[in-house]
């Protein structure tokens, strides 16, 4: 379920609360293979299935910058901020992969509100994040992301 915010204003009482988490999706091979393609990053753990099968995780394994890359899709299933002039991914303050995501796996974002600052024109929020794999126990990313909201 998406948590919808109307306007700027209201972001700053959401501090501290959890919003949500989004849908499960799976990351496939195919999938796997076109960020390798998109960066030029074709290391054997990510895109060779025989070779990965004898390594450490005994599969092929995302990039942990793929994992990252799906948080703005999946992050708006979880929350959606209306009436303003527009948006921006403003970028990172941190971010970790403390765990794999095995090829064909299911992951999902839950967020939370970290900070709410103002900035001219709008706000800056801070979202901690974390990428989850069904059944892991630990998640496969932990970040906070960083949006400009400008006012309308």
């Amino acid at each position: 379920m998406t948590t919808t915010i109307d306007g700027v204003d209201k972001l700053g009482a959401m501090v501290g609360e959890h919003l949500g988490y989004s849908d499960w999706v799976i990351v496939d091979q195919a999938r796997i293979d076109r960020f390798a393609d998109a960066t030029e990053d074709h290391q054997w753990i990510h895109v060779d299935p025989e070779r990965a099968a004898k390594g450490p995780f005994g599969t092929t394994i995302a990039h942990g910058y793929l994992t990252l890359s799906l948080v703005p899709w999946l992050l708006a299933q979880v929350v959606r901020v209306e009436g303003v002039a527009f948006g921006v991914n403003y970028g990172c303050n941190k971010v970790r992969f403390p765990a794999p995501v095995p090829v064909d796996s299911e992951v999902r974002v839950g967020a939370s509100v970290a900070s709410v600052e103002d900035v001219e024109g709008g706000v800056q929020v801070a979202l901690d994040v974390t990428v989850e794999v069904r059944g892991a126990a630990k998640p496969s990313c932990a970040a906070q992301v960083v949006y400009r909201y400008y006012r309308a």
